[in-house]
């Protein structure tokens, strides 16, 4: 069982990371792209423009909260 574990881990953190928010962002992204292409719907810039938006409110949340101290001297 150990391997299934560890794969299945490896991809939990691959996927989601440090932020699930943006890991469910893009997956609702992804999926309102696929309803509107498949609507007949020429909707290609939505996927870039939601992730420019996903990585801007990274960025300016990580902005915004204190430094870590990671011991560095």
């Amino acid at each position: 069982m150990k391997p299934i574990e560890s794969f299945a881990r490896f991809w939990y953190d691959f996927i989601v990371g440090d932020d699930w928010r943006v890991a469910i962002g893009v997956a609702v992204a992804i999926a309102v792209t696929v309803f509107a292409v498949d609507r007949g719907a020429n909707w290609w810039w939505f996927l870039p423009a939601a992730v420019g938006g996903l990585l801007a409110m990274t960025v300016l949340g990580g902005a915004r909260q204190p430094a870590r101290s990671g011991g560095e001297s």
